[in-house]
């Protein structure tokens, strides 16, 4: 990717292959009119843009003050290269930049449409890369991802950035830094980006082992939002890993490309730092998933205790309950038993049987002796009292 190939431009009205594959004729039959000039491209808005520089030899010759100017310049300087750095670009903004760099279509509708999936793709001489950043938010205990888009070209690097991480800015402070590095072209370009987002990876994995560590303390103190908290955590790391994962090979593909083309061997060595910096931080990323889950088993085997002691023990307050009904309702029918005597014999009608009887009184007592012993062996037998 180090030779300088010729601007694609508009000969004769007709539009560059990358506008005809995004706007292919309708298939109506009807011959088409003559083919017209387009008309200018609009300027795009500055705010998405960040920032435009020219380098020649590693230093900054030049920061152009929309795209028109940047790609001016760079017409005019055939050994200068381009880093352009937009947010959250329009399309049209988009467009223009395929149209002066001759961008393969299917990569600028991945960069258009974001929410895609980290790859490295090559498109002739110039490389599609989709990065995943992560950023770790110490207030909310949360992980925040951001995507970037990186085209890399012979003389260009445009970076896409759809999301506030990663922070560009310090990868461009660093790289002017380091002009023995930048002058080495857009490949050091892009070894400076992959290790800023490598390196962003680092306190999110730090946070992540912090937040595990919170969480086994909450589910052995029986932490009733520890489920809650897992399952969030466990949903961020499927993301994570997402974000990770496909960078091992993407790296490896990319090592084996700069050997194919003969980059600089010190920024091969780079380039290995970083893969095996992204192998490290994919190996625990798997190990934060394995040890979540392993945590929600804990977690659900503890709370099937809890409530298996809780039912235990409500099952004991139960039977204790049942015991005292028991008790309770054997002495009731004992006391009922000299109530309902003494309450016949306490009518005073005349004409009762028993109401002049010499031995009345001493046989209402012995009947309520008798009625209340045999009531008290019969529940005592059946082990109520």
């Amino acid at each position: 990717m180090s030779e300088r190939r010729p601007r694609p431009t508009a000969k004769n009205g007709r539009k560059p292959v990358w506008r005809r594959a995004l706007n292919p004729p309708a298939a109506t039959g009807v011959t088409p009119p003559a083919p017209r000039a387009d008309p200018p491209e609009p300027e795009p808005a500055a705010a998405s843009v960040v920032q435009a520089a020219l380098y020649r030899d590693g230093v900054r010759v030049s920061t152009p003050a929309s795209l028109a100017d940047t790609f001016r310049e760079l017409r005019d300087q055939p050994s200068g290269m381009a880093w352009i750095g937009l947010a959250r670009p329009t399309e049209a903004e988009l467009l223009s930049l395929a149209a002066e760099f001759d961008l393969h279509p299917l990569a600028v509708e991945d960069a258009m449409e974001a929410h895609q999936r980290p790859k490295l793709e090559r498109y002739g001489d110039t490389l599609f890369v989709v990065l995943s950043a992560a950023r770790y938010l110490d207030a909310a205990e949360e992980v925040y991802f951001g995507e970037l888009h990186v085209f890399v070209g012979p003389d260009f690097v445009i970076t896409v950035r759809h999301g506030a991480a990663p922070d560009l800015s310090a990868v461009r402070r660093r790289m002017e830094d380091t002009p023995e590095l930048l002058k080495l072209g857009p490949e050091a370009v892009l070894y400076a980006i992959l290790d800023s987002v490598v390196d962003g990876y680092v306190p999110v994995v730090a946070g992540v082992q912090n937040d595990i560590d919170e969480i086994e303390t909450e589910v052995f103190r029986g932490d009733p939002e520890v489920s809650r908290r897992i399952y969030e955590l466990s949903r961020e790391m499927v993301e994570f890993q997402r974000a990770t994962r496909p960078l091992v090979g993407m790296l490896h593909g990319l090592m084996a490309g700069f050997a194919k083309y003969g980059t600089e061997e010190e920024l091969q060595r780079y380039l290995r730092d970083v893969a095996d910096h992204v192998t490290h931080t994919s190996e625990r990323v798997d190990g934060f998933r394995q040890a979540l889950t392993d945590i929600l088993t804990v977690n659900a085997t503890l709370v099937t205790q809890q409530q298996n002691a809780e039912m235990r023990a409500l099952a004991e307050a139960g039977f204790e309950q049942n015991e005292e009904i028991k008790k309770i309702s054997s002495w009731a029918a004992i006391l009922f038993a000299p109530t309902l005597v003494g309450t016949i014999y306490g009518m005073n009608f005349d004409r009762m049987p028993e109401l002049h009887w010499a031995l009345g009184y001493p046989f209402a007592i012995v009947l309520m002796a008798v009625v209340c012993t045999s009531l008290y062996v019969i529940f005592k037998r059946k082990d109520w009292l």
